[in-house]
């Protein structure tokens, strides 16, 4: 059409000026453009054969290159007139761009200047060097990719070299600014496509300035950098490799550039192979099959030159093992392009060619690469990034498994690839899960797999590079976001690797910083596993002589003692024996001195750092901030470390011996202890520590998993700190009630003289009480001289800083003093009567606030040196509101143990007495008015004694004051609503709510008068177990506490009854029915705590942690063991039993009538295993007379469409029913006489109740052996029957059918069968005879 439409415009007129001039004019359409092409294009070729006229011609074409389309191509920047309109589509746009470029490219060629050409090309050079954003851009590139073939190589070569640069530069990413894609990658695509193509195709110059720019070194390949690369050498494949052919080619070849050669072109596609998108993997894999190819149509050798070192070559060739070079890529590239389909079932097949790349690579002679391994890096980053997580965990798996069955060579590729990519896939959490048919609690199979992997590839990598590897991979865990489960297992395969001296102080800081950053958010349990795994890895692969003790102890001080390292755990033990072994190779440390003491270097280590810890300093001031407690751990860790190595090496030494070395290491702080009642200038802060130390010492000796009985450096240290009781307790008395803590400051150190006293008390409370004993008389004279600064400071004067501090401090005490008798009743000061203490206590003004000091006041007592912004904290309404608080939770702490001391004269009435002599406890009504009041001043961290209040109170009002009650009840559970998030205070403000919520006699009472407070306690008993479903280990606080309330209720009275728990059915309704679909990571989370807990002892964090059996299933088996405990016998555990029966089918017709989806697993399906387990349980302690009424029930729910597993559980009662009592086998044959429709779903469950009728009739008396046929004996049923089995036949329930053919034959009279089984009957069984 072209051709016909320039020979009808030259048929018109034969001078092409004239014609020409004619298409210049009137607006610049595509149409009109792309005709003028048409023409010049005819005219060239006329040219060409020598027909044109030679005269006219050029100089027409030069008037239409200088006065039209040059013009043009500069106006697409606007619309002057003529131009074409800007508002133009973008693909219109191009269409004129393009046809005025070749119709140039044709006025170049006819007008036969050279200059003319170059002068094109330099202004447009000039356009795009402004960037691809200044206008005129892709015009200048259409511009140039018409000159380009115009140019001379030899006379415009500099030019051509210019152009080419520019041209790679905005090609591979240099034009855009970044601020948006999409121009960028226009650029690239326009510059790649039409400009790239032309200049390469000059030759000479341009092209060796083109694959300059490709080859050059530059900046690392970014994901965006690579796709424009790959689109660019993609485009430029033709030139950029040799062409196969004759002598002629070949000489062109050895100008020309060969990308086979270079390493970085390679990089490049190795890269590209592993990019998110699929279009720039394409474009790699191309570049790829091209390059093996033309290497093989070629037949001769290639190599190119490894990046670094003395590695394989990236790439290469050789003509003698072409067969073996074109399988391995054969297989490489297929491969590669399974992974594109993403689906498992497609790729699997194909892995066991990875297995034969493997093959290829390595030379089985001299044990090394043949292949470069990147290449295989490649096929595992693909399948590691791939979207189906299937895909991902299938190649993590088949990576893990290389060195199970092969041995490779060493290669930093394959390095860098584990710290890189392979960590990176390990990251994700849900590659850790079980396999099918797995048991729960088991080890995971990745895991397994990691940990046996990392042990055999560290074992094989060279010694010089163990170090830098292993420090690697722990920072590797620091350097991202991780999962708890991932984080775990990693852990644990790193201490499984053997040991080796390849970690230094590095190596020790990285630990650390992987539990105090990485963990800080994990689960506990998993977090304290991860812990005890990191510290074997320490131990393991720790180089002693790089690090000193100083520096073990501060990592030892990361790990928290709470949830890994405690004393007596397998783990202590285990660095115990560490410690002994190495404790002479370690770095002499900086704090370690010579002190005269010829022991070992861990002796003299503790032995300076306890020095050094009471040592006092100078710089201390008297008013000053108590100190961090993180000195007073490490110091007691490092003292008991060391007296249980001692006691490794003299295992049989005795007590003596323990004894004799804790005197050497505490010998300063014992002489400082004895000294606090005589020294009254003894520093404070010198004060504080040796308290502090004195608290962990005691702390952290107790034995974990095993009785503190048998531990003689428990018992040392107890008798040490007994023979220091009178002074520290005398200067404790001091401090506390001779006006000395004055200051907000001081409230700490209250706080820690309170603990000190408490733990003294402990301590001779575990040897024997004795009223003679000096810490009875310090807590009676602390006790009243309290009482005295309490009633003292009531007289309205002023109040200053000194004062209300000291009233704070003197209630603390007093709630100290009241917890302690409280707990100890061998502490109990007076007798039963009220005493000075009960009549303060219970005509105290509860929830009294203190009055805030001014501000300048308290600035008065502050030191010059304390910090300013603790004292605007102080002064301002929130600290001071905090003190208050803390206040008023003491006056509460007090009256909590006296209403539990007195509860006897709580009046159950709401008559008030004229004259009480205990306030607090005879007036009730007041009381549980000021706990609601208190309810709304404390925060949720200080309600816990209210919360103890309202448990002796609420019993007592609940008849009379039953709103009042009730308000307590919605406003202790607002408080418990809304901690959910709050871990440290949740679990204890939720017991003590479902204590006195949940209180027996509460609920007896609340069911007794059916009032507002019953139905309030149902209410909340729902949002209870609504919250379990979102916050695990809710509802098993209140079902523990009400089981185990119930049981002991019924066993106390003599017909134990439980009518309390039967009011409440309902909670262990929902409790044998509880468990929620827990979501595929929180089942995974549950599934690895469980491995851990079936480690037991040998994991420590097992040991140190309290298992709070948080999980769901303990709901479910906390219910089943109460209705075990039931007495059957017994009439109201029968009534009990048989109301939860009657509730229980009733949940399965609720669930089997949802018209939510019914799948396997799905919560309804749950649902109804749960409800027939129950059944199953509760089956023996049903009665005949209460089957009687449920026995159509249960059939009937056989009638229903259930999961395999309920019908197997409904089989399962009706044969336990009919064995038991066989008098409802009438109604049992019954059910075969229902309608086609109803037995549709529900044969196969009859039938295979009938397979066990041998079993369920044997309890029948042979005598009676008709009778317990006739029902089978039948003919007309029999016939029935056999319908149903051949209807069965059909489906998965033909073993269960033969054996019921199989039963009959057997049992029934020969007779019976011959009249049965007519020719009707066996064409309807279709069974041959």
């Amino acid at each position: 059409m072209e051709w016909v439409l320039a020979e009808a415009l030259l048929s018109q007129s034969r001078d092409p000026r004239a014609l020409l001039g004619a298409l210049c004019q009137g607006e610049a359409s595509a149409e009109r453009v792309e005709t003028l092409r048409f023409l010049l294009q005819r005219l060239e070729d006329e040219e060409a054969r020598g027909s044109g006229g030679a005269g006219a011609l050029p100089e027409a074409a030069r008037e239409v290159a200088a006065g039209y389309l040059v013009p043009l191509l500069r106006s697409l920047r606007g619309r002057p007139a003529g131009g074409p309109d800007p508002s133009l589509q973008p693909r219109h746009r191009r269409r004129v761009l393009r046809a005025a470029g070749a119709a140039l490219r044709s006025c170049v060629r006819l007008a036969g200047r050279p200059q003319l050409a170059a002068a094109l090309a330099e202004e447009a050079l000039r356009d795009l060097l402004a960037g691809w954003r200044a206008p005129g851009a892709e015009a200048a590139v259409e511009v140039l990719a018409a000159v380009g073939p115009c140019l001379r190589p030899r006379e415009d070569g500099p030019l051509l070299e210019r152009v080419a640069g520019t041209a790679v530069a905005l090609a591979l990413g240099g034009g855009g600014d970044g601020d948006e894609a999409g121009p960028a990658e226009d650029a690239a695509a326009l510059v790649a496509g039409r400009l790239l193509p032309v200049l390469v195709q000059c030759g000479g110059a341009a092209l060796r300035a083109v694959w300059g720019g490709l080859a050059a070194p530059g900046a690392s390949l970014g994901s965006g950098r690579v796709e424009e690369k790959l689109l660019v050498l993609s485009a430029l494949a033709e030139k950029l490799l040799p062409e196969p052919g004759g002598d002629r080619a070949r000489g062109a070849r050895e100008a020309g550039p060969d990308a086979r050669r270079c390493w970085r072109f390679w990089r490049t596609v190795q890269a590209g192979l592993g990019q998110a998108d699929a279009l720039t993997r394409k474009r790699a894999r191309y570049l790829l099959q091209r390059a093996v190819e033309v290497s093989a149509e070629l037949g001769a050798d290639c190599t190119c030159g490894p990046q670094e070192g003395n590695g394989p070559s990236l790439f290469w060739w050789s003509e003698r093992k072409k067969d073996e070079l074109l399988k391995f890529w054969e297989n490489y590239i297929l491969i590669m392009e399974t992974l594109e389909g993403n689906q498992i079932h497609v790729i699997k097949p194909v892995l066991p060619k990875l297995n034969n790349l493997f093959e290829y690579a390595v030379s089985e002679e001299n044990g090394c690469w043949l292949f470069h391994p990147s290449w295989h890096m490649c096929i595992y980053k693909r399948m590691f990034e791939s979207e189906n997580k299937i895909l991902s965990k299938e190649g993590v798996i088949h990576f893990l498994e290389l060195y199970e069955t092969k041995i490779l060579p060493f290669s930093p590729e394959f390095s860098e690839f584990i710290i890189g990519p392979l960590m990176d896939a390990l990251s994700e959490s849900s590659l850790y899960s079980r396999s099918p048919g797995q048991p729960i609690g088991s080890c995971s199979p990745l895991g397994l797999k990691l940990q046996k992997f990392l042990v055999t590839y560290i074992s094989l990598l060279p010694e010089e590079i163990k170090s830098s590897f292993l420090l690697k991979f722990i920072r590797k865990m620091t350097s991202r976001h991780w999962c708890a489960v991932p984080i775990l297992f990693l852990s644990k395969a790193l201490a499984n690797v053997p040991r080796h001296k390849a970690l230094g102080i590095d190596g020790l800081l990285a630990l650390r910083d992987v539990i105090h950053c990485t963990m800080i958010t994990h689960q506990i349990l998993l977090r304290g596993a991860a812990q005890c795994y990191l510290l074997q890895t320490a131990m393991n692969l720790l180089d002693v002589e790089k690090v000193s003790l100083s520096d073990v102890s501060t990592f030892l001080m990361s790990l928290r003692q709470e949830e890994s390292l405690g004393r007596g755990t397998s783990l202590w033990t285990e660095l115990c024996d560490w410690l002994r072994v190495n404790e002479s190779y370690f770095k002499p440390s900086p704090t370690c001195s010579s002190i005269g003491l010829h022991k070992t270097s861990l002796n003299a280590y503790v032995k300076s750092i306890v020095q050094e810890y009471v040592k006092s300093s100078a710089w201390e001031r008297e008013n000053c901030f108590m100190p961090d407690w993180f000195e007073a751990k490490l110091v007691s860790l490092m003292v008991l470390l060391a007296v249980d190595v001692e006691g490794m090496k003299t295992q049989y030494s005795g007590k003596q011996r323990t004894e004799n070395v804790l005197r050497i290491f505490l010998d300063p702080l014992l002489d400082v202890l004895m000294k606090f009642s005589t020294n009254a200038y003894m520093p404070l802060l010198k004060t504080d520590r040796c308290l502090q130390l004195l608290l962990k010492l005691l702390n952290t000796c107790r034995l974990k998993g095993s009785s503190a009985q048998d531990d003689e450096v428990s018992t040392v240290l107890q008798n040490f700190f007994m023979s220091t009781t009178e002074s520290i307790s005398e200067f404790i008395l001091r401090r506390l009630t001779m006006n000395e803590l004055n200051s907000v400051s001081d409230l700490d150190r209250c706080h820690l003289y309170l603990m000190v006293l408490t733990e003294l008390i402990n301590l001779h409370l575990k040897v024997g009480w004795k009223r003679g004993n000096p810490i009875w008389r310090v807590i009676s004279l602390l006790k009243n001289a309290s009482i005295q600064h309490l009633q003292e400071m009531d007289s309205g004067q002023e109040p200053t800083v000194g004062s209300q501090i000291q009233r704070v401090v003197s209630m603390a005490a007093l709630a100290m003093v009241c917890e302690a008798i409280d707990q100890k009743p061998e502490l109990q000061l007076d007798s039963l009567h009220a005493g000075p203490l009960e009549s303060f206590l219970s005509s105290l003004q509860l929830n009294q606030t203190l009055q805030k000091p001014h501000a300048e006041e308290q600035s008065s007592y502050a030191h010059p040196l304390e910090c300013s912004s603790v004292l605007e904290e102080s002064s301002s309404s929130q600290g001071w509101g905090k003190i208050v608080a803390q206040y008023i939770h003491d006056q509460w702490v007090c009256l909590s143990f006296l209403l539990k001391k007195y509860h006897t004269l709580i009046p159950t009435t709401g008559s008030e007495i004229l004259e009480p002599f205990l306030p607090a406890v005879q007036m009730p009504i007041r009381t549980l008015q000021s706990a609601l009041e208190a309810l709304t001043v404390l925060s949720s961290d200080q309600v816990l004694p209210v919360f103890h209040c309202l448990k002796v109170l609420v019993p007592k009002l609940l008849t009379s004051s039953e709103s009042l009650c009730i308000e307590s009840f919605d406003m202790a559970w607002k408080i418990i609503s809304s901690l959910s998030n709050t871990q440290l205070i949740f679990w204890a403000n939720l017991k003590a709510f479902v204590q006195f919520v949940f209180d027996n006699k509460v609920l007896t009472i609340a069911a007794k008068i059916k009032g507002q407070a019953y139905f309030k306690i149902k209410e909340i008993m729902y949002k209870i177990i609504e919250m379990s479903a979102i916050k695990t280990g809710v509802f098993n606080t209140l079902i523990s506490y009400c089981c185990q309330s119930w049981i002991v209720s019924a066993s106390n009275v003599s017909q134990g009854s439980l009518s309390s728990a039967k009011n409440y059915s309902e909670l262990i309704l929902e409790a044998c029915i509880f468990g929620t679909v827990f979501r595929r990571d929180q089942r995974l989370v549950q599934d690895v705590q469980t491995f851990i807990e079936n480690l037991g002892h040998d994991c420590a964090a097992n040991i140190v942690m309290e298992n709070t059996k948080r999980e769901d299933h303990y709901v479910r088996i906390c219910a089943v063991k109460f209705l075990c405990l039931l007495d059957g016998s017994n009439m109201s555990h029968k009534l009990f039993i048989e109301d939860l029966a009657i509730k229980l089918l009733d949940k399965d017709e609720l669930v089997s009538k949802s018209k939510k989806r019914y799948y396997v697993n799905s919560l309804q399906h749950r649902v109804k295993n749960r409800v027939w387990q129950t059944l199953l349980v509760l089956f023996p302690r049903l009665d005949q007379n209460f089957l009687n009424g449920i026995i159509d029930r249960i059939f009937q729910a056989g009638f229903t469409n259930n999961q395999a597993s309920i019908k197997y559980f409904i089989e399962w009662i009706i044969i336990l029913i009919l064995h038991k009592f066989p008098q409802f086998l009438p109604k049992f044959w019954d059910c075969f006489s229902y309608g086609e429709e109803n037995l549709k779903t529900s044969i196969c469950t009859f039938l295979a109740v009938l397979s066990h009728l041998d079993i369920i009739t044997q309890n029948i008396p042979e005598k009676c052996v008709s009778a317990r046929w006739q029902c089978v004996t039948v003919p007309g049923k029999l016939v029935h029957i056999f319908r149903k089995i051949k209807k069965a036949l059909a489906s998965d329930k033909i073993k269960c059918c033969l054996s019921v053919l199989n039963m009959c034959r057997k049992e029934i009279c020969l007779q019976s069968i011959e009249k049965a089984k007519t020719e009707q009957t066996l064409s309807c069984c279709g069974v041959d005879e």
